[in-house]
């Protein structure tokens, strides 16, 4: 009798960890699907389930990649999603967000030395220099990209890995009045490593500066799978604040501000558009530019109302590093 050859996993199969069936945060079981999202691209590499924990509200990828696969998917997706923001945001917006996010801190700390983890380009540090004009910027990022932010003398220093690398760690450990997540931890495969790292390269009474997506936000339940911060694969976690201020107090941290106003970023409807127009062909897509720009301007037009309400789509937070070790 003819056997039937041996199937071979799929991409998205092969590259994943076991499914987990309790909450990484908590550890509750008690989980619910919010989301199963296809990465961008007309490729059909499979579908990326968002599970979230009813007990503490905390969304996470499950099952979640590997290394390996986490590192395949974004060198195959990479470019889309930087078109992405690209198309989604202005780059007169991002500069004013960083500008704003840096002015946080100006009435707080005349820092001497500030680290921004997941720098990227180095946009952050360029726009903050002119908020802090005589501070030192350094930047962390597991790409090259931040060794051309370091020749294009958007930072001083340029450290390429990850944080909870010891090797990292140590060279940085203690260095920084500063550091600042934006939009970062939620790619780290685990948070609460990458917020320890984060303290200890702080100087006592240093301050940690985060801005993440809310999972809460009303546009989450709205929009569901075309949500942009559903997107896969990089959004490995989604952390509630209340989660993420009773970690960093029990790590001795005093929070000094919550803020879900400023940090929103208005792309929530133009970005599902983006998102949905990734399915069809290439001619639509380019027929379909003028709707997209059409739903970006609604976004913004809505953006100062949408910012205090439950429709804010991120928040901010500052603590300060306690002034001795507990």
């Amino acid at each position: 009798m003819p056997t039937s050859p041996p199937t071979t996993p799929r991409v998205a199969e092969a590259f994943h960890e076991p499914r987990r069936e309790n909450c990484p945060w908590c550890g509750g079981g008690n989980l619910r699907t919010r989301a199963r999202a296809a990465a961008p691209g007309p490729a059909d590499p499979g579908a990326f389930v968002v599970d979230q924990c009813r007990d503490c509200g905390h969304a996470f990828q499950n099952p979640r990649l590997t290394a390996e696969g986490l590192a395949h998917h974004l060198g195959l997706f990479s470019g889309q999603l930087d078109d992405f923001a690209e198309r989604v945001l202005s780059s007169r917006a991002v500069h004013r967000r960083h500008r704003a996010a840096a002015r946080t801190i100006l009435p707080l700390a005349e820092p001497e030395s500030w680290l921004d983890v997941g720098t990227g380009h180095g946009r952050f540090p360029q726009t903050a220099k002119e908020v802090f004009p005589y501070t030192s910027f350094d930047g962390l990022d597991p790409t090259p990209r931040v060794e051309q932010a370091l020749q294009e003398e958007r930072i001083e220093e340029a450290h390429i890995g990850d944080l909870t690398d010891p090797r990292v760690l140590a060279r940085l450990r203690s260095r920084y009045d500063v550091v600042s997540m934006f939009h970062h931890l939620g790619h780290t495969p685990d948070p609460r490593a990458e917020l320890r790292a984060a303290l200890a390269t702080l100087r006592p009474g240093g301050h940690l500066i985060l801005e993440l997506p809310d999972p809460r936000s009303a546009f989450a339940a709205l929009l569901g799978n075309w949500w942009l911060p559903y997107g896969q694969p990089r959004h490995l976690h989604l952390l509630p604040q209340a989660n993420l201020c009773a970690e960093l107090a029990s790590r001795g941290c005093e929070i000094l501000i919550t803020d879900r106003r400023a940090p929103h970023i208005p792309y929530d409807l133009s970005a599902a558009l983006t998102i949905a127009l990734t399915r069809v062909p290439a001619p639509l897509r380019r027929a379909a530019a003028p709707l997209t720009a059409t739903a970006s301007a609604v976004d913004h037009a809505l953006g100062p109302l949408l910012r205090r309400t439950r429709f804010s789509n991120a928040y901010r937070i500052v603590a300060r590093k306690a002034e001795r070790s507990t």
